[in-house]
């Protein structure tokens, strides 16, 4: 499997409308703290709307809802892992991406089988307290090497001008949240992403 790489990860529907337009080919609706019928009404609407434009939408967390919904995609972290049916998920014929932070994680991660792994944070990043120092891009060689034909993704802390660096250290897509979310202009930004990494498509 090839992902884009370029990997738009944002928390709403409306986020989805306004710049998947822009040439976004893959994306992670990725919502916290929202009961189950409003996450409903967000999956259908990005599933929906990102079918229109050829895009591959990503459900974090949500994995019996991504089923329900007929998703393509579910990414996990290494604690919803533990929770999720597996078995289920593959049944559903559901793509699998896992997030990876040591490596006794990305251990357990292989073990699942993954569609793909996630590598972060790369560098320092405001989303979200995280008890894992940057990783930096010799981790990414290492993890690239461990993952081999699995596509690797990197997250945390990335911007169009990192993108060299973390391409060249063996990443196949580049995750990307606040560089884009809270940019001034976030149309102009995810057209600055799309530009940088289009010689890797």
């Amino acid at each position: 499997m090839k992902l884009d790489p370029f990997y738009l990860i944002v928390d709403s529907a409306a986020w989805i409308e306004r710049l998947v337009p822009l040439g976004v080919r893959l994306v992670q609706l990725r919502i916290k703290g929202m009961d189950e019928d409003g996450l409903r009404t967000e999956i259908r609407k990005a599933k929906a709307f990102c079918a229109r434009h050829d895009c591959h939408l990503v459900v974090n967390d949500h994995w019996r809802l991504a089923i329900e919904e007929g998703c393509d995609f579910v990414h996990l972290g290494q604690e919803d892992l533990q929770a999720a049916n597996l078995p289920e998920i593959r049944a559903a014929g559901i793509r699998l991406g896992l997030s990876t932070h040591d490596h006794a994680e990305l251990e357990t991660a292989m073990a699942a089988r993954p569609d793909y792994v996630a590598l972060g944070p790369v560098y320092p990043t405001i989303l979200k307290k995280m008890k894992w120092a940057p990783q930096g891009l010799e981790r990414v060689r290492a993890w690239k090497d461990a993952v081999a034909s699995i596509p690797l993704v990197a997250i945390g802390g990335l911007n169009p001008e990192r993108l060299d660096g973390v391409f060249g250290a063996g990443a196949d897509s580049a995750a990307v949240v606040t560089d884009i979310t809270l940019n001034p202009d976030p149309e102009t930004r995810t057209r600055e992403w799309i530009e940088k990494t289009d010689p890797w498509r």
